[in-house]
């Protein structure tokens, strides 16, 4: 049964007929998917293009997909996109059971970096891991952990453990790991050695065709 943390999505079953049908049921503002999982058969479906955008910008990490009159419980396992469009190909979704823990990946939010003391000093913020690996219940996983930076200043970094975690979710990733660092700024003079190292190429090439065209009265 869905809950207020749900969303439903309304699925129906399709025939695996190759490339050229996945093709028309895309022309058609149609996704093609799979449901598996739980030890139930692999299940491909069709789902609205539009209805499946709005699900997947919905909050809550549990999906109810609905068909003929029945309800599964199920997570986004996999997207794939278009290469230059971007917009959804092809979905995955995982039968899940929301009494047991689920492992997910979850989104590391930045926050307060344009109020970090070394970004007013022209540092640069790294953030070295960007995903977390998480377990909870189904209906526990959040759609995205927050990071606090605000205080960094060059030269410190934060640790994993201070992503703020929700209490019922457990971070499997190594607490001690860093997440984000503040890093100095980059030296100008890379940028001015750069310029000279081209200049002095140039000037080298000049003086050479000076020199070329000398030799070259002489012998006349």
């Amino acid at each position: 049964m869905a809950t207020s943390d749900t969303t439903v999505l309304t699925i129906s079953p399709r025939d695996v007929e190759g490339s050229r049908a996945t093709r028309r049921l895309r022309r058609q503002g149609l996704i093609p998917g799979i449901l598996y999982g739980r030890g139930g058969d692999p299940l491909p479906f069709t789902v609205d293009a539009r209805e499946l955008s709005h699900a997947l910008r919905a909050s809550g990490a549990v999906v109810e997909l609905q068909l003929d009159g029945q309800s599964t419980s199920a997570v986004l396992k996999d997207a794939q996109h278009h290469p230059v469009r971007g917009e959804t190909t092809h979905v995955d979704f995982l039968r899940v059971d929301l009494t047991k823990p689920i492992e997910a990946v979850v989104t590391i939010e930045l926050l307060g970096a344009e109020d970090a003391p070394g970004i007013k000093e022209g540092g640069i913020l790294d953030q070295t891991m960007r995903e977390v690996n998480v377990e909870a219940l189904p209906n526990e996983i959040p759609e995205t952990v927050q990071l606090d930076v605000s205080s960094l200043n060059i030269g410190d970094s934060l640790p994993l453990s201070a992503v703020v975690i929700p209490d019922k979710v457990k971070l499997l990733d190594d607490p001690e790991a860093t997440a984000a660092s503040m890093l100095a700024p980059r030296l100008q003079t890379e940028e001015d050695e750069g310029i000279e190292e081209e200049t002095g190429i140039v000037g080298e090439s000049a003086g050479d065709d000076s020199e070329g065209a000398g030799d070259s009265g002489d012998e006349s």
